[in-house]
């Protein structure tokens, strides 16, 4: 328990509207990271806040193969009712393996008004590394002003990528990392935005190359992998790689047509997140979640989107590098870099 990564959760908790007196809930499983409970604790209460902690069970596995990386936590699956009497709580720490985000339970809280902070099931040194920066809200700001209003977002790449995808009405999210007065919902670390297409939306070719990075088996690709995606459909997975032979046979254990469909896509605007976090730590030390927030990046994603109503526990993040991101033809990354705010 370091003084330090306490002075962290504290900052972090303060940033996100916590004071003294207020009933948090700290939600964790018998999996949870034991640090990562330990610092909340610390955390809230170098606030002066009271925190209630419920710790359930992990479940078991019940999906054909290994799940990682989902933000659709089961933990809490069950658990409506007691989750629903939290409503004396001005919020909810969520420090589950797989994270509250997308699940069922979130909505749970939500409705019974508490807010939900997810924090990611990382080493303790990645969260204090990927601080949550007031700094960065002008520029989370214009990027979710600029994709709420677009029609359009296009993706091209050297490597081959031609993506074309209609963005009206799909609802957008974003966030660097606290919550703010009118958030319900947030998550360390964090700084992206990005939206979800609603259904018959994305159109084109993605091509992952090497130094891309597949989320879900926390690694990054090491040979091209071709996706070629028809009315949000990944129809086709081309590559001779271990990357594309892995995708091809991870998909078809599934046995699922949503695990093909685009979930979201969206484009990183944190400086402080590192390409190179995934290779230096232990897989069981990290999730991964910066990665999505590099600046200039561009995500990908695959699985569940409740808003073109497809539902799976196949889920895959893709974080691209040297990626042009086009909105309603306006430059937001060029080959990788943010572009400069006009």
């Amino acid at each position: 328990m370091e003084s330090k990564w306490v002075d962290c959760f504290a900052r972090t908790f303060e940033l996100s509207g916590v004071g003294s007196g207020d009933l948090v809930a700290i939600l964790s499983e018998s999996q949870s990271r034991p640090d990562l409970v330990g610092l909340t604790e610390a955390g809230l209460f170098r606030c002066g806040a009271k925190a209630v902690h419920i710790k359930v069970p992990s479940p078991r596995v019940s999906d054909p193969v290994p799940v990682r990386s989902t933000g659709a936590s089961q933990a809490f699956a069950g658990y409506d009712d007691l989750l629903a009497g939290l409503s004396a709580c001005t919020l909810a720490i969520d420090v589950t393996v797989e994270g509250l985000l997308h699940s069922e339970q979130r909505d749970v809280l939500l409705k019974s008004g508490v807010r939900v902070f997810m924090i990611s099931s990382e080493h303790p040194e990645i969260l204090a590394r990927c601080m949550p920066n007031p700094d960065l809200l002008p520029v989370l700001d214009d990027a979710m002003n600029r994709l709420s209003a677009a029609k359009t977002m296009s993706v091209k790449s050297r490597a081959g990528t031609d993506l074309h995808i209609k963005t009206e009405g799909a609802p957008t999210r974003g966030g660097v990392g606290f919550l703010r007065d009118e958030d319900m919902v947030a998550y360390w670390p964090a700084g992206l935005v990005l939206c979800f297409p609603l259904e018959n939306s994305v159109d084109g070719t993605l091509v992952l190359n090497a130094g891309d990075v597949n989320l879900t088996f926390k690694k990054y690709v090491d040979s091209p992998v071709t996706m070629h995606i028809e009315k949000d459909n990944v129809v086709a997975i081309e590559g001779t790689g271990q990357d594309a032979v892995m995708l091809r046979s991870y998909y078809e254990a599934w046995n699922d047509p949503n695990a093909y469909t685009v979930s979201h896509v969206g484009w990183g605007l944190n400086p402080a997140a590192s390409w190179e976090s995934l290779t230096m730590y232990d897989k069981n030390d990290i999730n991964g979640t910066e990665l999505r927030a590099i600046a200039g990046s561009f995500l990908f994603s695959t699985g569940a989107n409740e808003f073109a109503n497809r539902l799976t526990n196949c889920h895959f993040d893709f974080p691209m590098r040297h990626c042009d991101v086009l909105v309603d033809d306006v430059p937001v990354v060029e080959d990788g870099h943010l572009a400069p705010l006009k």
